[in-house]
């Protein structure tokens, strides 16, 4: 059906909407993915020394903190979003979001102030979350309701570029303040500049923004007296929009959330901490990537325009399942070809008793012999067999047909050396080219799955409840399913020592959202959102 002509924009002005909401979310998006990029390397600013391996999953489960209240955000301001408008709500969350981001950049660290560090990091974390929560679902409605009929997926998926372009300019940013600066100077406090720089980015995104105008679908809808006096009661505790609100989330977003996390996110940390791939190269094998990709989350939806949203969405989910530990393992393969050989050929196993998973590191944190021997083969990226303990023995490492009884670092690096171990990937054995088809593959993965998201949520949900009931499965999704991934696929390779482990973590989720969508999700792109009501 053809769009009520109350609620056509001009194309000038539909240009400028696309503009205004994409750049303010390119610059939230860039607050938010700082803390993430960064999080390998300043984790142990902010957690005790001790543990590299513990510190960095501490750094990681503070990084999934701002994951896990997006929902909440989506909640609170959902709500403000369909009683209020659209404009101001995402105005107020960009202020949030670029204030905590500076204040980040202020914070002291554990050596100045203790425990109180990682304590308001959190905090800060937690307001980014809040803010996040409620920015992408007013931006991706905002733009929807100014879309023509047949445009809603090309429009919307201009602002589903604005993650990965955000995640580039927090890459480009940190990359030339490496470059610039002396590293003893970035370690010491150049590692606050890209936080810094957000206080500029925010007072341009606010004056862009101030400049905009509400929905015309909320406009009509509202001068209609059709809006909604309780959207959290009618999205969440009414039938049938709480069915839809369950079937968004597990049949499309969660799927979607761990593919776009594991091509982006995962790959960058499994290059730099798996592969030990130098930071520069690191960056740049990912931004190319990022820059490639982006114009395929225009493309696929566009395309979802002319076929449907969800088939592209569904493919998207099925190929990921079943390509990931191909796609992982020939990121080894031509990124560290000598740690793929020192594997093949060299038998590693630790056996000991009391070994534990320390996802939250804390005063209550002690760790055991196991615990150290598993800790410095995974920071050495090597996979290994977990056997059980030995009589009378803490911990026995085994390289090869050497036994090292006893926690004794200096000795287990030298018999890996022996055995042939290097540390670190050889630049001149990476197969550059290779390795970068290998992430603009998993680039298109994420784009199918991305692209069209914003317009189906959107296409799926009433106008009255349109803001509260999208956002909550988008950001369960995305930072429940997806932004708990690094932490989650990292607990899992730490406790079983294989290096791919950590990937069945988003390959199940696939497959339960692509189980879902297909049996119970339709296709949405031919709605009227202007009329649409759940039958």
């Amino acid at each position: 059906m053809a769009e009520s002509s109350a609620t056509t924009t001009s194309g000038k002005e539909e240009n400028r909407v696309i503009f205004a909401s994409s750049l303010g979310t390119v610059f939230e998006w860039y607050d938010f993915y700082l803390y993430a990029t960064l999080a390998p390397f300043f984790a142990a600013l902010f957690f005790p020394p001790g543990n590299e391996t513990a510190a960095l999953m501490s750094a990681f489960a503070t990084y999934a903190a701002g994951f896990l209240v997006r929902p909440f955000g989506a909640l609170v301001f959902g709500r403000i979003g369909d009683l209020v408008g659209r404009k101001y709500t995402f105005l107020i969350t960009i202020v949030f979001m670029g204030g905590a981001t500076f204040a980040v950049g202020l914070l002291p660290t554990f050596k100045d102030i203790g425990w109180a560090a990682p304590v308001l990091l959190v905090a800060l974390r937690l307001l980014q979350g809040l803010a996040l929560g409620g920015e992408y679902g007013g931006a991706a409605t905002y733009v929807a309701e100014h879309a023509p009929h047949g445009k809603r997926g090309y429009n919307t998926a201009w602002i589903q570029t604005t993650a990965t372009i955000g995640f580039f300019l927090a890459l480009l940013i940190i990359g030339v303040a490496r470059l610039t600066m002396d590293g003893k100077d970035f370690a010491a406090w150049g590692w606050r500049v890209p936080f810094w720089i957000s206080l500029v980015l925010l007072a341009f995104s606010i004056y862009i923004r101030l400049k905009l105008n509400e929905s015309p679908v909320f406009l009509k809808m509202k001068s209609e007296g059709k809006g909604s006096k309780q959207p959290l009661t009618d999205s969440f505790l009414k039938f049938p929009n709480n069915k839809f609100v369950l079937l968004a989330l597990l049949g499309a977003t969660a799927g979607q959330g761990v593919v776009w996390y594991t091509g982006q996110f995962y790959a960058l940390f499994f290059l730099s901490i798996t592969l030990k791939l130098d930071w520069t190269s690191t960056y740049i094998l990912v931004g190319i990537s990022l820059l490639v990709g982006t114009p395929l989350f225009i493309f696929f939806g566009w395309l979802s325009d002319k076929i449907g949203r969800l088939k592209i969405i569904m493919a998207g989910c099925l190929i990921a399942a079943v390509s990931y530990f191909p796609l992982f393992g020939l990121l080894t393969h031509y990124v560290n070809p000598d740690l793929e050989q020192f594997v093949q050929k060299t038998s590693l196993s630790v056996a000991g008793d009391n070994c534990n998973i320390h996802i939250f590191v804390g005063p209550w944190s002690k760790f055991s012999d196991c615990d150290k021997a598993k800790d410095y083969l995974t920071k050495q990226g090597l996979s290994f067999k977990t056997l059980p303990a030995e009589a009378g023995k803490s911990v026995v490492v085994t390289v090869g047909n050497t036994r090292i009884e006893g926690w004794d670092d200096k000795k287990i690096g030298a018999t890996l050396s022996e055995a042939g171990f290097k540390l670190g990937a050889d630049k001149a054995k990476v197969n550059w080219v290779m390795a970068e088809l290998v992430l603009i593959a998993m680039l298109v993965l994420v784009a199918m799955v991305y692209g069209p998201i914003a317009a189906f949520l959107v296409e799926l949900f009433p106008t009255s409840i349109r803001y509260t009931s999208m956002s909550l499965p988008y950001h369960i999704g995305n930072g429940w399913f997806g932004g708990m991934l690094p932490l989650v696929a990292t607990a899992m390779v730490a406790a079983t020592g294989d290096i791919y482990f950590g990937l069945w973590y988003p390959i199940v989720v696939a497959v339960i959202t692509l189980v879902v969508g297909f049996l119970f999700l339709t296709e949405t792109k031919d709605r009227d959102i202007n009329t649409y009501e759940h039958s």
